[in-house]
């Protein structure tokens, strides 16, 4: 089928150093640019983000530092881009909410005035979403082929979802995934266990998915300044960061689970701490000799007096010479 098209259609798709709209940057960008007469113009190009790609993401994408190492910056090829972009609406994957705000704030950094009047946006994710609803009587429909009776009662959702379940066991038998990393594994069975780890491959420690579970098994932040560093991390150069969260506006279970994370941290911070060894006393001070008496502060040192002298011929003379007797 050919597209009905009045001006060019730009598909594009980018790769990124992560998925911050407004503090990561693109490694790559490739634009299919379909025409009007049903000719396409294709231009791929790699860009240096200025910044080190994470590890996270480059083993998703495939793009490492020492790939980029010799690229242009995106302001170096924005104008190019822009030029060939021209006055084409835009399409993409999940280009809506991703790609077209990533592309924008890259063309503002660099200063390219990319206009966004008239153009039309496609998102062939939204077209898949709402075309293959994700709703348990859209499930429904297409894993048992049958219609809720008595929809959003509570009893008829359930066992709809429970019928659900056994016509996926029935359907995926066997069947092929694929994940993020390219690993091939046949995920949906007939195990509890294998069915939990498929269905929370986010892995959240708290639900609400503030905070998540690395590879290394570690709470990390899943949102906001911190986002992918380790909580107890975080802890160590921004302890106030526990009490912003615990009086802001978050899951109560969110806010239980922050605290056992702050307890367990404490309590490394103490045993971490280096004991005195036993009979061991506070440095002097103030270059005073140690003495078995507690320690007091300058203020609450005690005057010492000097030790009483017995008077001496020698001393007599001096104070006559002193006062002039």
């Amino acid at each position: 089928m050919k597209l009905n098209l009045i001006r060019p259609l730009a598909f594009f798709d980018l790769e990124t150093t992560g998925i911050n709209v407004g503090s990561d940057r693109i490694v790559e960008i490739a634009i299919l640019k379909a025409m009007p007469d049903g000719t396409e113009q294709i231009k791929t190009l790699r860009v240096h983000p200025g910044m080190p790609i994470p590890l996270q993401s480059s083993l998703i994408h495939g793009i490492y530092d020492e790939h980029i190492a010799d690229a242009p910056k995106f302001a170096e090829v924005a104008q190019e881009l822009a030029a060939f972009i021209g006055d084409a609406d835009l399409a993409g994957y999940n280009s809506n909410r991703f790609d077209i705000p990533v592309l924008l704030e890259e063309f503002l950094r660099a200063g390219v005035d990319f206009d966004m009047a008239d153009r039309r946006f496609v998102d062939v994710q939204n077209i898949f979403h709402q075309m293959e609803q994700r709703t348990l009587r859209a499930a429904y429909k297409f894993y048992c082929n049958k219609d809720i009776i008595n929809a959003h009662s509570a009893e008829a959702d359930i066992t709809a979802t429970y019928h659900v379940l056994l016509a996926q066991l029935e359907r995926y038998e066997g069947a092929d995934f694929e994940d993020k990393q390219g690993k091939i594994s046949q995920p949906v069975i007939n195990d509890i266990d294998a069915l939990h780890a498929f269905t929370n491959m986010n892995k959240p420690v708290d639900f609400a998915g503030r905070m998540v579970y690395n590879d290394q098994g570690e709470e990390v932040f899943n949102f906001g300044k911190h986002k992918n560093k380790t909580v107890e991390s975080v802890f160590d150069i921004e302890p106030s960061y526990y009490a912003w969260m615990k009086q802001g506006d978050f899951p109560l279970y969110t806010k239980k689970k922050l605290e056992e994370i702050w307890t367990r941290w404490n309590k490394k911070k103490d045993l971490n701490r280096v004991p005195k060894a036993p009979g061991s006393t506070a440095p002097p001070a103030h270059n005073q000799k140690p003495s078995g008496n507690p320690v007091r502060t300058a203020q609450q040192q005690p005057r010492k007096e000097k030790p009483a002298e017995n008077v001496t011929s020698d001393m007599l003379e001096q104070l006559k010479m002193k006062f002039g007797k």
